[in-house]
C-alpha cells in the first residue's frame, strides 16, 4: 500500500485519475470497504490525457442546471454533495445544497470554449507526500479538471494560463474530442482551426498560435505588414526593369509574402517560396489553392479543412491566376543551388547566417534584401551579441536606429566582398519592430573594393553626442568638431564600428517605389516612402518636386516610369539589360552624380533642447535651418529628429535663436543667456 502511495505522488500534474463518484442519494454515509474500493480505483484507474464529451469530469457543465440535475434536488431527505466529500460537507437539504452548489462550485468556474469548470472538492488529486511518507491533507485538495487534458490544477490562475498553453499549441477540445483510439501523426486539420487573414487581396489561412514563434510553426505577425509593403514595391521596381524574375522567399511560414509577389505581378515574375519545416510547406499549398494558385508539381488534392475546401471546390472552373514553386529546403541549400534575381531573407533574429550563401548564386544587378528582427542586439541592449554576430562595436546614442541600419549594412557589405561583389544600398528603414535593407548587388572586385572602402569608424562623444566618420588614412586622436574633450577631465570620446559611411537611399529607387505604392493602393506606406524620398534628397516635403519622372539610367539598366507612357503595368520592353562593358562604364559614369549625398545621421530637437526656454515648432525649426543656409529634412528614423548637414554647435546656436524663453523676467533672460555663451 505504500509502495503504491509513493509511485502515485510521483505522478502530479502529469497524469488525471479518473473518478466518477456515484451520486449518493441515500443518508447513510458509505461504508469502509466502499471507501477502500474507491482508494484502489482511483490509484489504479489511470486515463490517456485526451477526454471526449463522454468521458468528461461531472464539474465540467456548461449550465447550472447541469450542475443541479447531479442531485435529485426535487427529492425528499438529506443529500450529499457530488463535488464535495463527506468532511467536507455533510449531507443537508435540497435549499441549502442548491445555495451551496451555486456560491462555492458554480461562482468560481473557469470558461473555456462554452464550457465551465467548476471547482472539485473530491480526493481526485495525488496528495503530496510528507517528509516522513505521510500524505498532507487540507488546502491542496481544492482543484478543476482541465477540459482538453484532463490535467487537475489547484490554482484557478494557473488553469487560465494551463488552457492558453493549449491555444498556443493549437490543442483545443474539440481537436481532442474525436481523435481517441485513432493514431494520427498530427493534429486533424479542420477549417474550424484556422483563421482567415486578408492582406493585399491575399487570403491566408493561420493557427490559433500564429503569434508565438516559439510554439508555432507557421509564424505570421501582423505588425510585419509595413516591411511586406516595402519589399513588395521594391520587387515591383525590379520587375519594371526587367522580366521575368526568378524571386526566392526564402522563409515562407505561411507564404503570404510570395503568394502577394505571384498574384499581383503574375508573368513578371517567377516565385519560389521554400520552408525547412514541414508543416510550413504543407500550410503554403493550401494558402495557394485558397488564392487560385498553382503549386507546380504539388497535387491537385486539396489540403484544406471542409468548408474551405468547398468555397476552393466552387472555384475550381477557374484556370489559376498565376503558378509558384514550393520546396522543403534550408535556405542556405537552395541559395547554393540556383541563381535568383531577387532573394529575401527574413528569418527569426538576425540573418547574418544567411548573407553568404545569398550573394554566391544572385545575378548581377539583382536585389537582395534583408530583415532583421534582432533588435535587442541591433538597438544596443545586447553589446556583446552586437559584437558576436556584427563585428561592431556600439553604444547606446540618440540616432541608435540609424546606427543599427549601417550596422546591418556593413555586415551585407562585408559579405558581398567576400563574393567580389559590391552594393549599391537602394533603401535602410529601421522602425520599432525590424530594420530592412535593400541592396543591389554589382559584380566585380572593383564593385567589391569601392564598397569595401565606404566601412568605417564612427567617433562618438559620449557627452554631447557629437559624431564624425573617420577618414581612410586619418589618425586616431583626430578631434571633433565640439569642444568637450577639452572642457571637460578625462576621454569623452569612444569610436564605434566599423559602420557603413555611405549612401542609406536611391532617390530614383523611391521614387519608382512610390509610383508601385499608388498603382497597387497601398496606402499605409505611401507616407513612409515619401518621408524616404526627402530625407534622401534632405530637403523638405514642401520643397519636393512632384514632376514627371523620365527615363534614366541606373547601374546600367535603362527604367521606362509609368508617366512615360507607359501605364498598363510591366511589359517586355519595360528595360533591358545592357552587356558586362558598357554597364561598368555607365557605373563609373554615375560616381560624379553622386556629390549630394544625404547627411549622415540625425539630431533629436528634444535631446538638445536648452533648458529654461520653449523650443520652436519642429516644422517652423526646419524653416529656420534653411533661412541659414543649411540642408535639412525630417527622417523616418525619430519623429523628433532632423537630418542637416550642420554641426552640433551650428545647430544648438540656431535653436537657441529661436527660442522663446519660459519666464519674462529680464533678469532670467540674461542669466539664461550668460550660461548659453559660455
Amino acid at each position: 500500500m505504500e509502495e503504491l502511495k509513493e509511485a502515485s505522488a510521483t505522478k502530479l500534474h502529469e497524469e488525471d485519475v479518473d473518478i466518477k463518484p456515484a451520486v449518493r442519494v441515500e443518508d447513510t454515509p458509505p461504508t469502509a470497504d466502499e471507501k477502500t474500493e474507491s482508494e484502489s480505483a482511483c490509484r489504479m484507474d489511470i486515463k490517456p490525457s485526451t477526454t471526449s464529451a463522454a468521458e468528461r469530469h461531472i464539474s465540467i457543465q456548461t449550465k447550472l442546471e447541469g450542475l443541479e440535475t447531479l442531485v435529485d434536488l426535487d427529492g425528499a431527505g438529506r443529500k450529499m454533495c457530488p463535488l464535495c466529500p463527506e468532511e467536507k460537507f455533510k449531507a443537508s437539504y435540497s435549499h441549502k445544497l442548491r445555495r451551496h452548489l451555486q456560491n462555492l462550485h458554480w461562482k468560481v468556474f473557469v470558461e473555456f470554449e462554452g464550457q465551465k469548470m467548476c471547482i472539485c472538492h473530491l480526493p481526485c488529486r495525488t496528495l503530496k507526500s510528507s517528509i516522513n511518507g505521510d500524505q498532507v491533507s487540507g488546502r491542496h485538495v481544492a482543484h478543476y479538471h482541465c477540459i482538453v487534458c484532463s490535467v487537475t490544477i489547484a490554482r484557478k490562475t494557473d488553469m487560465i494560463s494551463h488552457l492558453k498553453r493549449h491555444v498556443n499549441k493549437g490543442e483545443t477540445e474539440a481537436s481532442y474530442s474525436g481523435s481517441i483510439g485513432t493514431p494520427q501523426e498530427e493534429p486533424a486539420l479542420s477549417g474550424q482551426a484556422y483563421e482567415i487573414m486578408k492582406e493585399l487581396g491575399t487570403n491566408v489561412q493561420l493557427l490559433p498560435n500564429h503569434t508565438t514563434p516559439q510554439k508555432s510553426d507557421t509564424y505570421f505577425n501582423r505588425k510585419m505588414k509595413t516591411n511586406r509593403q516595402l519589399v513588395f514595391c521594391s520587387l515591383a521596381v525590379l520587375a519594371g526593369e526587367r522580366n521575368p524574375l526568378e524571386c526566392l522567399d526564402a522563409f515562407g511560414a505561411t507564404g503570404i509574402m510570395g503568394l502577394q509577389w505571384a498574384k499581383h505581378l503574375r508573368s513578371a515574375v517567377r516565385v519560389t517560396i521554400t520552408d525547412i519545416n514541414e508543416a510550413c510547406v504543407k500550410m503554403i499549398k493550401e494558402n495557394s489553392e485558397l488564392n487560385l494558385i498553382r503549386v507546380e508539381g504539388g497535387s491537385s488534392r486539396s489540403l484544406l479543412g471542409s468548408d474551405v475546401a468547398t468555397s476552393c471546390l466552387e472555384e475550381e472552373a477557374k484556370a489559376p491566376i498565376a503558378s509558384i514553386e514550393v520546396t522543403k529546403m534550408d535556405a542556405n541549400v537552395i541559395m547554393h543551388l540556383r541563381p535568383f534575381d531577387y532573394i529575401h531573407l527574413d528569418p527569426f533574429g538576425s540573418a547574418v547566417n544567411y548573407l553568404d550563401a545569398a550573394f554566391r548564386n544572385v545575378r548581377n544587378l539583382g536585389i537582395i534584401s534583408v530583415t532583421s528582427t534582432d533588435t535587442s542586439s541591433l538597438f544596443a541592449k545586447s553589446p556583446n551579441v552586437t559584437l558576436r554576430h556584427y563585428g561592431c562595436h556600439i553604444v547606446r546614442t540618440e540616432y541608435y536606429k540609424e546606427l543599427a541600419a549601417r550596422m546591418v549594412v556593413a555586415a551585407v557589405a562585408r559579405a558581398a566582398a567576400r563574393c567580389n561583389k559590391g552594393i549599391e544600398v537602394l533603401m535602410a528603414v529601421a522602425l520599432e519592430h525590424f530594420v530592412l535593407v535593400v541592396v543591389r548587388v554589382l559584380r566585380g572586385p572593383t564593385q567589391a573594393d569601392e564598397s569595401a572602402r565606404k566601412l568605417r569608424k564612427l567617433v562618438h562623444c559620449q557627452w554631447c553626442e557629437e559624431r564624425i566618420f573617420l577618414k581612410q588614412g586619418s589618425m586616431v586622436d583626430e578631434t571633433l568638431p565640439c569642444s568637450c574633450h577639452g572642457s571637460l577631465p578625462g576621454k569623452t570620446t569612444v569610436q564605434l564600428g566599423p559602420l557603413w559611411a555611405g549612401p542609406l537611399f536611391n532617390t530614383g529607387f523611391l521614387r519608382r517605389m512610390l509610383c508601385a505604392a499608388v498603382q497597387h493602393s497601398m496606402e499605409d506606406i505611401q507616407p513612409l516612402v515619401k518621408t524616404l524620398i526627402c530625407e534622401s534628397e534632405c530637403t523638405t516635403f514642401k520643397s519636393m518636386v512632384h514632376a514627371a519622372f523620365t527615363n534614366q539610367v541606373e547601374c546600367g539598366v535603362v527604367i521606362k516610369t509609368l508617366q512615360s507612357g507607359d501605364k498598363s503595368g510591366f511589359t517586355d520592353q519595360a528595360g533591358k539589360r545592357k552587356s558586362v562593358e558598357e554597364s561598368g562604364n555607365v557605373v563609373k559614369k554615375l560616381k560624379g552624380d553622386m556629390s549630394l549625398e544625404h547627411p549622415p545621421f540625425y539630431y533629436s530637437i528634444h535631446r538638445h533642447s536648452i533648458r529654461g526656454m520653449n523650443m520652436p515648432k519642429l516644422n517652423k525649426f526646419l524653416q529656420y535651418l534653411t533661412e541659414a543656409g543649411f540642408r535639412v529634412s525630417r527622417t523616418h528614423f525619430d519623429p523628433t529628429g532632423v537630418r542637416t548637414d550642420a554641426t552640433l554647435q551650428q545647430f544648438k546656436s540656431v535653436l537657441t535663436k529661436y527660442s522663446a524663453p519660459t519666464y519674462t523676467n529680464e533678469a532670467t533672460q540674461t542669466n539664461v543667456t550668460t550660461g548659453e555663451a559660455v
